[in-house]
């Protein structure tokens, strides 16, 4: 875990990065028999209508705000000059609000270590809230009882990658920039009927097609990403909610160095009322000089 200064107007803002083995993350048609479409079933559940794929997916963003909340799981998985290392994380999230709380876990091998010397594993607590991320026992001297806050807006990539964590909307809202989409055909997914689709994404298309609480990270990711375009997997069940999405950043950490592959992975489950996310109080953040990694 390092910390990167941000400058901006002439007032320090300390950054949170997830650096893992030397790499930092900062910065249509369809195919087959089946046209990925679904009749109404009688049920009375929202059905996928017979729609082209790209509605389908322009509109995963907004069928999970109707679905309220969702348990979710992530994987992040960083891959530079040979080196491979995942990121894991677990929690809820409200799609309403665009709130959700994460636990997150480094691989041990990229953990750091504490003052005393041993080894520090403890999991990342993770806030997401439009336009900041708050984190929670991250270390570099920031006392237990401080969450450190980050201007998503701010960051060269909006927190899709920063955190380890792509957020759970901004991953839905990336689709609403989709192109070039095929559909893949029928699969299971933990017992779920799901239709597979693949895509590529434009990140300046999807900002500025999203949602107002999502728009200005998405806008900052477009601004900082040397490429717009990020492939995807997308997975949507009967009733057209995002059951499980894959995206592919590809980015380079400094000028003319080498390229930088993130993919992206979130899991979403056990749809219905979202839990409550309560942000930190201004006196529980952090305001003091955090330590360089």
């Amino acid at each position: 875990m390092v910390v990167q200064q941000y400058r901006y107007g002439g007032g320090a803002r300390a950054a949170c990065a997830l650096a893992v083995a030397g790499v930092m993350a900062v910065t249509a048609g369809c195919s087959g028999e089946d046209d990925g479409s679904a009749a109404e079933d009688g049920s009375g559940q929202r059905a996928v209508a017979a729609q082209r794929p790209l509605d389908l997916l322009g509109q995963a963003a907004d069928v999970l705000a109707e679905a309220g909340g969702a348990e979710a799981r992530t994987s992040m998985e960083t891959a530079a000059g040979g080196t491979r290392v995942t990121i894991r994380g677990q929690g809820s999230y409200d799609f309403r609000k665009q709130v959700g709380r994460l636990k997150v876990a480094l691989p041990e091998d990229a953990a750091g270590t504490d003052a005393a010397g041993a080894d520090d594993h403890r999991p990342i607590t993770e806030l997401l809230a439009p336009g900041a991320l708050y984190m929670k026992n991250r270390g570099a001297g920031v006392p237990d009882d401080k969450w450190v806050r980050i201007d998503t807006t701010a960051l060269k990539d909006g927190n899709l990658v920063t955190g380890g964590v792509t957020d759970p909307m901004a991953a839905a809202e990336l689709l609403r920039g989709a192109a070039d989409v095929t559909y893949a055909g029928k699969t299971e997914l933990a017992g779920v009927t799901v239709r597979h689709y693949r895509g590529v994404a434009d990140l300046g298309r999807a900002a500025a097609a999203a949602s107002p609480l999502s728009r200005g990270a998405l806008s900052a990711a477009a601004k900082g990403f040397s490429n717009d375009a990020v492939p995807f997997d997308a997975y949507l069940d009967e009733d057209g909610r995002l059951r499980k999405v894959r995206h592919r950043f590809s980015f380079s950490s400094e000028a003319d160095g080498p390229a930088v592959s993130v993919v992206s992975t979130l899991l979403l489950y056990g749809f219905g009322a979202p839990l409550p996310v309560a942000l930190p109080d201004d006196e529980d953040i952090y305001t003091g000089e955090i330590q360089q990694g």
